[in-house]
């Protein structure tokens, strides 16, 4: 449980540091040539590699087992992949005044990309919400993410969306769900040994998506495509970021009310409904955005960290609400009353 309550102290996530120092290291060191090649190659094994792992470990037992609580899922679900994108779409008015068109992209990619699933069951916990539906929910958007993400992006972003086309979707098969199928299918043979070795794979996880963003800033510093953003547009790029936030974490504590959840379910709802996993996102990116990923990825990294601070601060404040009776105490201490 210690593991689970790093948010609360940390104000910046460690991991991110490592990444804004993947992205200077790119802007310093950019490869170019054969080692540009070698580097792409290296990037589009690693994505097919994570994928693979996210199969292996996925146990469909217990995401069928989850089902049980489909009204909480389906509405995790409805706000990772309709609430926010309409508010992705939203934000088309605030080009050119807010963003350029490429950031304005880049945040309407990060509205598709699905939910996080370690953040989101560290953050309920820490706020003694409903953990195992954090962790159902988290699991579920990941899986429904690898097919509806791509085809979001097809939809929304179209042929606009940095050179996203069919050739991308035919990519996004064989890079993601041929990987992410066969981790499945091999689960029974591999799965003890993934669950044995989770600590070291995690490591391959996070040094693979560090390629993945040292590739894909590689690319975009040998096209210069730097001089196009200035510290003004990043600030308005913070700005509208905050904002959606702020939206989405509103939307979900009293949406989850209206909806009569209870605390511990309305807080699952919370951190899973209002926050995009940086770890699918990537990689996804790197797929669909090609040379123009670097910028695709700058609102999603940025959007990252800033929800890890905002919900530290909310989980923290949570853990001291009063605990909430159930339905079945109520009843209970109405009868002894009576």
């Amino acid at each position: 449980m210690k593991r689970l309550q790093w948010p609360s102290r940390m104000p910046v996530d460690p991991y991110i540091l490592l990444l804004l120092g993947t992205v200077g290291f790119a802007a310093l060191f950019p490869a170019r040539g054969a080692a540009a090649d070698v580097a792409s190659g290296a990037s589009t094994a690693a994505i097919a590699f994570l994928f693979f792992l996210y199969g292996a470990r996925l146990s469909t037992r217990e995401a069928l087992d989850g089902l049980r609580h489909w009204r909480l899922h389906s509405t995790v679900l409805v706000c990772t992949f309709v609430v926010f994108p309409l508010l992705g779409l939203a934000a088309r008015g605030l080009v050119p005044v807010f963003l350029t068109q490429s950031l304005y992209q880049g945040l309407l990619f990060l509205t598709l990309v699905p939910s996080t699933v370690q953040s989101s069951i560290a953050f309920t916990s820490i706020a003694r919400g409903n953990v195992p539906a954090a962790i159902c929910a988290g699991s579920f958007s990941s899986l429904v993410g690898i097919v509806v993400t791509p085809l979001l992006a097809a939809a929304l972003l179209g042929s606009s969306g940095g050179g996203f086309s069919a050739d991308s979707l035919v990519k996004i098969v064989l890079q993601l769900l041929v990987p992410f199928a066969a981790g499945q299918v091999l689960r029974r043979w591999i799965g003890a040994f993934v669950a044995r070795h989770r600590k070291v794979l995690g490591l391959v996880d996070r040094g693979s998506i560090l390629l993945v963003v040292y590739t894909a800033f590689s690319e975009g510093m040998v096209q210069g495509i730097w001089h196009r953003v200035s510290p003004v547009r990043l600030g308005g790029l913070l700005v509208v970021e905050a904002v959606l936030l702020a939206v989405m974490l509103a939307l979900t504590w009293y949406g989850g009310k209206a909806l009569r959840f209870g605390r511990e379910d309305r807080i699952a709802i919370q951190f899973a409904g209002s926050k995009k996993s940086l770890a699918s996102g990537l990689p996804m990116a790197s797929v669909l955005f090609g040379a123009h990923a670097s910028l695709a990825v700058l609102p999603l990294m940025l959007f990252h960290q800033m929800q890890l601070m905002v919900c530290a601060v909310i989980a923290k404040r949570r853990a001291r609400d009063p605990l909430e009776e159930s339905p079945a105490a109520v009843a209970r201490r109405t009868s002894a009353a009576v």
